[in-house]
């Protein structure tokens, strides 16, 4: 990918160019960045990894356009984990194409199949419910590979929620057969509608978190009060950095 597609976000290279490039013709590890994984990533040695390996980083949250803009003078669009999975299916509807998804419940994959069936009916679908577990056994990861390769999708999305799902594609994905693999956590329950995303007016406001936080408060307030301003530190402790570097590149010119 050009390097004009992607800014460098606190040491991530996030994906900068348009959703229609997410439509048709991506492969690898698509997965996404936001403020709260940026700091647990900074703890968590193989999170880190894992979305350092992806190849690509799509921004989700207004934290990392924020970020893209205080730090490399770039507008970057928003794409959060629902607005990758709609432009894809939408993409294998048009084509007839196959998707399988690794989470969740076996009534949640239930009704994201019905969905399916209804609103993408070219689209051939799979799924697998894994065990509700920490850390999957050998076996466990044996079975859920083979159920995914035995499918064999065009695209594979993983939602056991983040860092557990980076981290299972991360040391997985040389197993796995399918072209296209996305983490995208939050989304099967959005999309099944077990849990509602919020609405088009608070995300063109750039507050699609605070519906979430009000409905889920106990689950939601460290990513939003902790994780959040951490954030803001570290993008401007970043540009006081890139500042001071600048100041002193300038001054070495002078002096010469």
């Amino acid at each position: 990918m050009s390097q004009q597609n992607t800014v460098s976000v606190l040491g991530y290279s996030v994906y900068a160019g348009s959703r229609d490039y997410l439509a048709d013709g991506v492969t690898g590890v698509v997965a996404t960045l936001n403020p709260h994984s940026y700091v647990i990533a900074r703890r968590d040695r193989q999170f880190r990894e894992a979305l350092m390996a992806a190849d690509l980083l799509i921004p989700d949250g207004t934290g990392i356009q924020l970020a893209a803009k205080v730090l490399q003078g770039r507008k970057i669009e928003k794409t959060a984990g629902s607005d990758l999975h709609e432009v894809i299916i939408t993409a294998l509807g048009g084509r007839g194409g196959s998707c399988f998804y690794l989470g969740s419940s076996d009534a949640t994959l239930h009704q994201i199949r019905e969905r399916l069936v209804r609103e993408h009916p070219g689209v051939r679908v799979g799924s697998f419910s894994p065990p509700y577990s920490e850390k999957f056994t050998d076996d466990e990861n044996e079975e859920m590979i083979r159920a995914i390769n035995e499918f064999s999708p065009d695209v594979l999305f993983v939602g056991m929620t983040a860092p557990k799902q980076e981290k299972w594609v991360h040391e997985n994905r040389a197993a796995l057969n399918v072209p296209l693999v996305c983490p995208v956590g939050a989304v099967f329950d959005f999309y099944a509608g077990t849990v509602r995303r919020s609405g088009e007016f608070w995300i063109k406001m750039g507050l699609e978190w605070l519906p979430r936080l009000l409905r889920e408060p106990k689950r939601l307030w460290k990513r939003n009060f902790i994780s959040t301003p951490l954030f803001l530190v570290y993008i401007v402790r970043e540009k006081i950095r890139m500042t001071a570097r600048l100041n002193k590149s300038g001054k070495k010119i002078v002096n010469n």
